[in-house]
């Protein structure tokens, strides 16, 4: 199957097999593909992101951008599956037992989850449902699932306002009028989700990727995954607490891998 342009209409096709061996529950929407797998009385539902090609960065005339956004095309020449929210303190306490998060509610965002700490719980997910291969998406598949096939700043376009996302509305984006400043979490699936079925891709909680924070190439990469070693690991997507321009889809931050706050959160990633 070629892959799709971005923009291009949303592929159907399946991956094989279909549906997956650790999948409880399956169907598809207008969004596409999903699978879901039971864990207790919790289903957690995975998206299917079929491979693609994509704008990755932001170009030089997008407001408030950063010099280490580098527009570049990136290629992902494998679909993945990626859950369509961040994962919850229910979910968290089922797989890990206990609650770390600052703001208390079963289907808030879990936060004060460190990369290691997400590392621990993907180890003991897979040991309760092995085919899933539980991980944390690279930057690239993190970017290419927020767009959705746009190349806008967010995925709805070029403006950002607190109807659409959880962020500090008192430093709203490029001079845009000012929101509510929440100052905590709100519910995973508050808000629209994107077209391609993920929600809060912008906002609530910043998460966490898989890969070290360094430098973009500047031609085409082909399944990036960052640099082999580092300091930083990298989470996108700002937070209740970020400015606005934070939460533009090629912002790119960096935090020591045992950081660890009431704004930082992850969303699962699965091969396909």
């Amino acid at each position: 199957m070629a892959l799709p342009e971005p923009g291009s209409p949303w592929p159907m096709h399946p991956p094989p097999p279909f549906p997956m061996p650790w999948a409880s529950h399956w169907g598809q929407d207008p969004f596409g593909l999903w699978c879901g797998f039971s864990l207790g009385d919790l289903l957690q539902r995975m998206r299917w992101i079929p491979s693609g090609k994509f704008w990755m960065g932001s170009p030089d005339e997008e407001p408030e951008r950063f010099d280490n956004e580098t527009r570049h095309r990136a290629i992902l020449s494998q679909g993945y599956w990626l859950a369509e929210t961040t994962c919850t303190q229910a979910f968290w306490r089922e797989v890990m037992g206990k609650d770390p998060s600052q703001f208390k509610g079963d289907d808030l965002p879990v936060e004060q989850v460190s990369w290691e700490e997400v590392q621990s719980f993907c180890t003991r997910l897979n040991e309760r449902l092995p085919g899933l291969q539980a991980r944390l998406p690279s930057e690239a598949e993190w970017e290419y699932a927020c767009r959705a096939g746009t190349e806008t700043p967010f995925w709805w376009g070029d403006e950002l306002s607190t109807d659409l996302a959880n962020y500090d509305g008192n430093y709203p984006y490029n001079e845009g009028p000012k929101g509510e400043y929440r100052a905590k979490t709100v519910p995973v699936k508050d808000f629209e989700p994107n077209p391609w079925g993920l929600y809060q891709m912008h906002g609530n909680v910043w998460e966490w990727c898989e890969d070290w924070y360094g430098d973009y190439p500047a031609d085409e990469a082909v399944d990036p995954t960052g640099p082999g070693r580092g300091s930083y690991r990298v989470r996108r997507g700002g937070s209740w607490s970020a400015d606005g321009w934070r939460l533009r889809a090629a912002y790119r931050d960096y935090v020591q891998p045992g950081f660890r706050i009431h704004n930082l959160g992850f969303r699962l990633a699965g091969r396909g």
